[in-house]
C-alpha cells in the first residue's frame, strides 16, 4: 500500500510516437493521420486538445488571428474526427475526447473569438455524441472536458474579484489531467472543473441576462480578461519597439 505508485505503473516496454501537425489545415491532418495508420496502427482514443487565443479586443484583432482561433479550436475537431472515426465505427470501439473550456458554456468580455470557438467545439461534440447514440454505436464513448482557467500561462493576467480569487484560483494542469483521465476511464460524458462551473452554467441557463450580468460583476468575471489583454498588448508593443517596427 505504501508503494502504490509503482504497483499501479509497472515497467512496460512502451513505444511513443510523436508527429508534428498543423491541425488547422485539414490536408495536414489527413496526411498525418494516414502516416499514423501506416506506422502505428488504428487510433482508438482521440483527444482534441489544441487551443490558441488571440488576446485582442474584437475591433483590434486582425482577421487572420480570428480565423486561426476558429480553425485550431473548432474546425480542427471536424478534420481529426473525420480522419479517425470511420475505423471506430467499423469496430464499434473508441473514445473521442473534446477538451473545450468553461468559456464554451458561458462567456465573458474581450475574447469573442475564443468563446465562439469553444462554444463551437461544445456544439460539435454534443451533436456528434447524439449521432453516435442514434446510430446505436454504444462502443464509442465521448467525453467533454470543460475546465475553468488553467495555470498554463495561456491567459496570464486574467483576474476575477480579489475577494473571490482564494475560492476560485487557477487550476493546476496536473489536477485537470487527473480529473479528465478519471472521467475518460469511467466513460463520463462530461466533466467540469471545479464543480462550481456546473452551478455557473445552471444559473446562466435559468436567470435573465441582466441577472447574469449582475452575477458576473459580483464575481469580477465581467472584465476578468481585460488585464490579460492589456498584458498581451504591452508585450506586443515591447516586441515591436525592440524590433524597431
Amino acid at each position: 500500500a505504501g508503494d502504490g505508485e509503482k504497483d499501479a505503473l509497472p515497467h512496460c516496454n512502451l513505444q511513443v510516437y510523436t508527429y508534428t501537425c498543423d491541425v488547422g489545415k485539414r490536408e495536414n491532418v489527413y496526411s498525418t493521420a494516414e502516416r499514423v495508420r501506416k506506422e502505428v496502427g488504428e487510433v482508438s482514443v482521440l483527444v482534441n486538445n489544441a487551443g490558441v487565443v488571440s488576446g485582442h479586443h474584437l475591433l483590434e484583432c486582425p482577421d487572420e488571428l480570428i480565423e486561426r482561433t476558429m480553425m485550431v479550436n473548432c474546425h480542427a475537431h471536424f478534420w481529426t474526427t473525420k480522419a479517425f472515426l470511420p475505423k471506430m465505427l467499423e469496430m464499434n470501439h473508441g473514445h473521442i475526447v473534446t477538451v473545450a473550456s468553461s468559456l464554451g458554456l458561458f462567456s465573458t468580455a474581450g475574447v469573442e473569438d475564443y468563446c465562439a470557438s469553444k462554444f463551437g467545439a461544445v456544439g460539435f461534440h454534443e451533436s456528434l455524441s447524439h449521432e453516435l447514440k442514434a446510430a446505436e454505436k454504444d462502443g464509442i464513448k465521448t467525453t467533454l472536458v470543460c475546465p475553468y482557467l488553467v495555470d498554463t500561462g495561456m491567459f496570464r493576467g486574467c483576474r476575477i474579484r480579489k475577494e473571490i480569487e482564494p475560492f476560485l484560483p487557477p487550476l493546476k494542469p496536473e489536477y485537470c489531467v487527473k480529473q479528465a483521465m478519471r472521467a475518460i476511464l469511467t466513460d463520463q460524458p462530461m466533466i467540469c472543473t471545479p464543480r462550481l462551473m456546473y452551478m455557473v452554467t445552471f444559473m446562466k441557463s435559468i436567470l435573465p441576462f441582466e441577472a447574469v450580468v449582475c452575477m458576473y460583476r459580483f464575481l469580477g468575471a465581467d472584465k476578468c480578461m481585460y488585464p490579460f489583454i492589456a498584458q498581451r498588448k504591452q508585450a506586443t508593443n515591447n516586441n515591436e519597439a525592440k524590433n524597431g517596427i
